[in-house]
């Protein structure tokens, strides 16, 4: 399975992955919750700076991600600007931005059967109402990998597009990403069916 995660040797990488997870998820709870005016906004993207910093990753991991948030971005703010005043609609892709960015230190930081782990043991007293953490645990995992896989293979349709010096148009781009996810669910599948998790 395709994941983001960054082998390293940080105090990120060796934190507990259940600990580590309610610490980001406290962040970007925080972040999601700031006043939608132009100071906040910066406030939302300078934490997100100041964790990649903080954590080890850098500036650089930090701008590769947001080479693979471009579209949300732009969807994002696009689509609110139609609607709200300018401010609002910077503050609020700005905090959605300042998020994901941190959200993603989890991944980046963590391997995917850590990250099932500690699901699986959060989850645990859920026994009791006949929901199984297993099962729950794995279908997260799924979702926070699969997101980070389509956006990379976004980007290497683009790259493949630009090269061959096709047109931007929407149609070129959807047909091969659409067989090109369905691929990946069709491997994923194979892959859990493999395991029995399936």
């Amino acid at each position: 399975m395709l994941t983001l995660y960054r082998p390293g040797t940080g105090w990120l990488h060796r934190a507990p992955a259940g600990a580590k997870a309610l610490v980001i998820l406290a962040a970007v709870l925080t972040v999601s919750l700031l006043p939608s005016t132009y100071p906040f906004a910066a406030i939302a993207l300078g934490s997100a700076l100041v964790a990649y910093l903080v954590t080890g990753f850098g500036v650089a991991v930090l701008a590769r991600q947001l080479v693979g948030l471009r579209w949300v971005i732009l969807i994002t703010l696009g689509a609110q600007l139609i609607f709200l005043p300018t401010e609002p609609a910077v503050a609020n892709t700005s905090r959605v931005v300042g998020a994901v960015l941190i959200a993603s230190l989890l991944v980046l930081s963590t391997r995917v059967v850590d990250l099932l782990d500690a699901f699986e043991r959060g989850l645990g007293p859920l026994r009791r109402v006949g929901i199984d953490p297993a099962r729950v645990s794995l279908v997260l995992a799924i979702t926070m990998t699969t997101i980070p896989v389509l956006t990379r293979v976004a980007t290497s349709i683009r790259e493949a597009q630009r090269a061959r010096g096709a047109g931007r148009g929407i149609r070129s781009f959807i047909i091969p990403f659409l067989v090109l996810s369905l691929k990946h669910a069709d491997d994923l599948g194979d892959a859990l069916t493999a395991r029995g998790a399936a």
